[in-house]
């Protein structure tokens, strides 16, 4: 067993995200100790009802009356990530691609107050990825971010650690699990996009508004951090070409499968600067050809030749675990 060692820790946005980080935290407290010397202590969370903190860590008991809305601490968000003592804050509010508030406030007070930060919210590494980077980089604190692009799949540490000493010569996938979805089921039934978008919303895979999704801009933000994390770029969502899926119809699909292809909604961005987002022509071989609602990418290099990630790349425990991951990988070096 290695030696132990306490790290506190607060989660600000309490929904689908920082629910299912808690509860992985309390799931894996006993393992990750045995195996990491990492004994995990939420010491705070917060989300729109207001903040409950237990500096010793809180409990079960505690998180669930902080569900029910009890519990309350008399501070804002920002006070408890700057008063409450603590190694690191995990940011999981809802993405916001217009400004990327509240989340680059968040994250902001967290590294200018000596927190590490981990994140599944992709909105501020979309807009200020470069100021956010620095900013970490000047007051010796880690931003890491695997949760904000595919979900589980480590695109992300792989390529940075795994892929070490390979030049990344391009990134394509699907990023989307919502569109990926509707495109299979208008494939697999012969079914009219509107009827498959209201399918996926009784089932909780598309949103009620699903814009964001549909039209590619969820792909566009996730393609954006890639540019920015992987290619060194500066650019934000807005530099992005991007076409949806909501002209796609059921004839397009029928006669792309009879020539032996798949139409796909394809992230791509490579070393010279591509940056799209578009409905794309995929052999029904390709390791891209998946189906329901799996993510893929593969990755392009001059030595490693072409590797493909395929999993799930969305849902609570799957960006908790990135989300984990991610502590981890500050910690137990």
């Amino acid at each position: 067993m290695k030696r132990e060692r306490a790290v506190r820790l607060t989660i600000v946005g309490f929904g689908h995200v920082g629910g299912g980080v808690a509860e992985v935290i309390m799931r894996k407290h006993q393992e990750l100790k045995e195996i990491y010397g990492l004994d995990l202590r939420i010491v705070g969370i917060a989300d729109l009802k207001g903040v409950t903190i237990n500096e010793k860590g809180l409990s079960e008991p505690e998180i669930a009356k902080f569900r029910d809305g009890s519990v309350l601490a008399g501070m804002s968000t920002e006070d408890m990530i700057r008063e409450v003592e603590h190694e690191l804050m995990v940011e999981a509010t809802p993405t916001n691609v217009v400004d990327g508030e509240p989340g680059v406030t968040h994250i902001v007070t967290a590294l200018e107050s000596g927190r590490h930060v981990v994140t599944s919210n992709k909105g501020p590494l979309a807009l200020q990825y470069r100021r956010l980077t620095e900013l970490a980089e000047r007051h010796g604190r880690e931003l890491r971010f695997e949760a904000t692009v595919g979900g589980a799949m480590p695109l992300i540490s792989m390529i940075r650690n795994n892929l070490a000493g390979n030049r990344i010569i391009s990134i394509k996938g699907i990023l989307n699990g919502t569109c990926n979805y509707i495109l299979t089921r208008m494939g697999e039934e012969n079914l009219p996009y509107e009827h498959v978008l209201r399918e996926a919303q009784e089932i909780g895979i598309a949103e009620s508004d699903p814009t964001k999704d549909v039209e590619g801009i969820d792909t566009a933000v996730k393609l954006v951090i890639l540019a920015n994390a992987v290619f060194d770029m500066d650019v934000t969502y807005r530099d992005v070409k991007v076409r949806g899926i909501t002209e796609i119809t059921p004839d397009a699909l029928k006669l792309a499968h009879d020539a032996g292809y798949a139409i796909k909604l394809i992230g791509d961005v490579d070393d010279e600067g591509r940056l799209e987002v578009a409905p794309r022509l995929v052999p029904l071989g390709d390791p891209l050809n998946v189906n329901g609602t799996l993510n893929v990418a593969t990755i392009r290099t001059d030595l490693a030749g072409d590797i493909t990630v395929i999993g799930k790349g969305a849902g609570p425990i799957e960006a908790a675990s990135a989300i984990l991951s991610d502590i981890i990988g500050i910690y137990a070096r």
